[in-house]
């Protein structure tokens, strides 16, 4: 029950925040950027209800590194869960489990790479499409990686007679299958992105390594994150703050990216990356030194620049140049063990060590 709640919380804040009166009546108050508000928050009610009707105590719903999506009447789902490197397909089907279990199986494992193929708010049925989301972060029984529905058909029918397991749900039961994704999942579905991260990175001035390590951070580069925030996709943008920000000072247009922009990869990173470049040219640009900007631009993402400048010095005009006079590794202490919101400081450590591992590794380029 929890994190439904959280959930819905966070989607009706959305567009409570986003939404404002306009000329014309309620109907064009029930819409933001031509989308039917009050439609999707009585889609949210609905999905509510019904999963909660049947999961209980076991709902589980979409977050930053889970992907929850429920099928078949919603007696199945599948949740990946990106932290843990684990897949877990479940059905509380009571007329022939095996075989909804099975169906559920073969969608998970051939669900589409774009997130507009896939309705996580109701159960309807997923169809396959060109390669696979999960494609080369699971391999078969036979260290295969699955693309095709004959292979997926296979893989499921070993799982069904070598790995399905059962638990009780009150008086129901759920059969499930537990399915381990390969060691570097991580990389495989980072990676792919390099193209577009490579072009947001030239279009925006904001280096590569700080873009991959904030979309690890902030998704595991999960494009189907969702947060208690109303942050959506990649790199967990916030339509009504961060997104409507960037629409008016960095593309000079009204209005803000809505949840299905943000779901899409593209342009989520074109949004996320071009937030950090107005973080480093516009909110935070009176910080003269490359390495103390580059630190106070990482923690304003998470917790704003305001939040940033506000640990220096209560004037924020004055605290450009409190800054200024430190060195950066005293910024860095500062932001990390000083700043007002404890996520934030833990925020500028997880991204900054990724960034080094980046740069370690060095940016695989594609194309």
């Amino acid at each position: 029950m929890g994190r439904i709640f959280w959930l819905l919380c966070a989607t009706l804040l959305l567009f409570a925040c986003s939404s404002s009166p306009k000329p014309g009546g309620d109907k064009d108050e029930d819409l933001v950027n031509g989308k039917d508000v009050r439609g999707f928050e009585h889609m949210i009610s609905a999905l509510s209800h019904n999963v909660n009707e049947i999961w209980g105590r076991e709902a589980l719903f979409a977050g930053k590194f889970d992907y929850v999506k429920y099928t078949d009447e919603y007696k199945s789902r599948a949740h990946i869960d990106f932290s843990s490197g684990h897949i877990m397909v479940e059905t509380v089907s009571g007329l022939d489990p095996k075989a909804h279990l099975r169906r559920a199986i073969i969608e998970t494992l051939l669900t589409p790479d774009d997130p507009a193929e896939v309705d996580l708010y109701s159960d309807r049925e997923i169809l396959p499409g060109g390669e696979p989301f999960l494609y080369g972060q699971v391999l078969d029984n036979q260290g295969q990686p699955i693309r095709f529905d004959w292979r997926a058909e296979r893989y499921a029918d070993y799982l069904l007679s070598t790995a399905m397991k059962k638990r009780t749900l009150g008086i129901r039961n759920i059969f499930y299958v537990d399915i381990p994704m390969v060691a570097n999942h991580e990389d495989k579905r980072g990676y792919k992105y390099a193209s577009i991260i490579r072009e947001a990175s030239r279009k925006y001035g904001v280096a590569e390594s700080l873009i991959y390590a904030v979309i690890k951070t902030e998704s595991s580069f999960n494009p189907y994150a969702v947060s208690h925030a109303n942050a959506y996709g990649l790199m967990q943008v916030i339509p009504a703050t961060a997104g409507r920000d960037v629409y008016i000072r960095v593309k000079g247009k009204n209005g803000q990216p809505t949840r299905e922009d943000l779901f899409n990869p593209a342009y989520n990173i074109d949004v996320g990356t071009a937030y950090l470049h107005l973080l480093q040219t516009v909110y935070l640009a009176n910080i003269e030194d490359p390495r103390s900007r580059r630190y106070a631009v990482i923690s304003a993402y998470n917790g704003g620049a305001g939040g940033v400048l506000n640990t220096f010095s209560r004037d924020r005009k004055a605290a450009p140049g409190m800054i200024n006079r430190l060195s950066p590794e005293a910024v860095y202490q500062i932001l990390t063990e000083q700043h007002p919101k404890a996520e934030a400081r833990r925020y500028l450590y997880k991204v900054n060590q990724a960034e080094k591992g980046f740069k370690r590794a060095g940016i695989r380029r594609a194309g």
